[in-house]
């Protein structure tokens, strides 16, 4: 091997390198390659490959199931190493290592061109698995999705008779490789072979550095509000949810005032103190700041009164005055909304809606908060604009029509409350889609799932009740597309997870 560190059993590092950040997941693979370069991804892909080992890839260690951190799992290769970002003068384009976190990225793009990309808020989260699966973030209705600015790629593959290599897949449609880049626009992490690289330019953009990504908004206004459950009653909730539905219904178009508004509604059980908006707007926009008031002032029309709220510390505490919107420059918002790992047991589902929820999902909605656990929400995401400037089979990413996205999460530390809180957010999100088999179907309301928050329920039919597979709701009709190229690049399954793309 090319002078990479392999740690193994009884290592002190294994044990961590080895556990996923969910903790209900921790794998035991024999060894964990830590690699610095492309060598030595072939050198590890290839060990394994020659030992009939299985094999994984660990970035920032968030994959929300066990597809990393797996018994089965007996060679892992630690990416981290992976981090450099870096200005390629000859493809005109910034070089981004696999394994280099969204923070590093932002701070390292910010500070030395003055650009960024509309990636996630959780600044320790790794690229690799990130950019495979779309890469959404508070930049997304102004700017799309990270993977829309992916000039290439490069991936370390194994051919039909276990030879290893590293291909660059690139954006140019005649490429002879091009259907591998396709693939690593939305097709998911660990299916097609090991990301080394990724290259970031935005379409049609020059090479310069200081122009090839997009500018960060340089101050945006930040205002965060909450309706204590106390002042709310089952009326009151319902038209929260319905006006935070309706007024992303009319302004979903990437045209539209609001493309610099990314705004969060964090509904979480009656257990905790009541349903907060979290929200950022572009400050350098045309009437920003009223806009921003406008939105506010529409989402809880007819709700109830809110409790002021700010950021302290990086955190969002209630305020006994009112709390007008704060203007801050973009990094500093970017760095307030960074978050923590929590490193606790978790389960996550997901369902993207091309319109707000209907009133029988509301109530299903009320009826899952009577759960008597603080840490278990439901979150609400802007979506739209230019994400859905994008034909929906450009990228393997198809989910490109839609207003919203949703996510319940449910976070605990002990192993013993595993079965009620998994229990409860499977009832939970089955409740909301009870008419369509427990999922969201994709129909004129919903769009599926989102493939990077993964969700083993999708494909077990005790949860899964329609006859929609979780392949279709992840991928909708790209699916078949990605398909083909798992047969062209990855013909012996080499890389495959619970829910990888399969062979057809």
């Amino acid at each position: 091997m090319v002078d990479a560190q392999i740690v193994r059993p009884g290592d002190a590092a294994h044990g961590e390198l080895a556990r996923a950040l969910n903790r209900r997941f921790a794998g035991s693979p024999d060894e964990i390659h830590r690699v610095r370069d492309t060598a030595d991804v072939v050198a590890a892909v290839t060990r394994a490959v020659h030992t009939g080992r299985r094999i994984a890839v660990r970035g920032g260690g968030h994959c929300y199931e066990d597809f990393v951190a797996h018994p089965d799992v007996a060679l892992l290769i630690d990416a981290s190493g992976l981090d450099t970002v870096d200005w390629d003068a000859e493809r005109g384009a910034f070089a981004v290592g696999a394994g280099a976190t969204l923070g590093a990225v932002y701070k390292k793009l910010l500070k030395g061109w003055g650009v960024t990309i509309p990636g996630g808020s959780c600044h320790s989260v790794g690229v690799g698995g990130h950019f495979t699966g779309g890469g959404y973030g508070v930049l997304s209705r102004r700017h799309g999705l990270t993977i829309d600015h992916l000039e290439a790629v490069e991936v370390v593959v194994v051919d039909a008779d276990g030879a290893v290599r590293a291909v660059l897949a690139s954006r140019d449609p005649h490429d002879p490789h091009h259907d591998l880049w396709w693939a690593h626009t939305g097709g998911g992490g660990g299916t097609f072979g090991v990301v080394t690289r990724f290259w970031l330019r935005s379409p049609q953009a020059g090479a310069e550095p200081s122009r090839a990504l997009p500018a960060p908004p340089a101050e945006v206004w930040l205002h965060a509000a909450t309706w204590p459950w106390e002042s709310l009653d089952r009326d009151g909730f319902d038209r929260l949810l319905a006006n935070f539905g309706a007024w992303h219904e009319r302004h979903a178009d990437v045209a539209d005032p609001y493309a610099g508004l990314a705004s969060a509604l964090l509904v979480p059980t009656r257990a905790a103190a009541g349903i907060s908006l979290r929200s950022t707007m572009d400050a350098t926009s045309p009437d920003a700041e009223p806009l921003l008031r406008a939105f506010v002032a529409e989402v809880g029309a007819e709700v109830g009164p809110a409790a002021p709220m700010t950021e302290q510390a990086g955190k969002v505490a209630a305020l006994p005055e009112a709390a007008a919107p704060r203007r801050l420059k973009w990094a500093w918002a970017n760095q307030l909304a960074a978050g923590t790992d929590l490193r606790l047991r978790a389960k996550y589902k997901s369902a993207f809606l091309r319109r707000g929820f209907t009133a029988a999902q509301r109530e299903a909605i009320w009826a899952s908060l009577a759960y008597g656990h603080p840490d278990a929400q439901l979150q609400l995401d802007s979506f739209g604009g230019a994400v859905n400037a994008v034909a929906a089979d450009a990228t393997a990413y198809p989910h490109r029509d839609s207003v919203l996205k949703a996510q319940w999460q449910a976070y605990w530390a002990d192993a013993a409350d595993d079965d009620r809180h998994l229990d409860w957010i499977r009832r939970a999100y089955r409740s909301v889609f009870a008419d369509r088999g427990g999922v969201p179907v994709p129909d004129d309301q919903l769009d599926g799932c989102y493939v990077n928050y993964p969700d083993v329920d999708l494909s077990d039919p005790a949860w899964n009740t329609s006859d929609t597979p979780w392949s279709a709701l992840y991928f909708g009709g790209n699916y078949e597309r990605l398909q083909r190229v798992k047969a062209r690049w990855d013909p012996t399954d080499t890389f495959r997870h619970a829910q990888s793309v399969r062979l057809p």
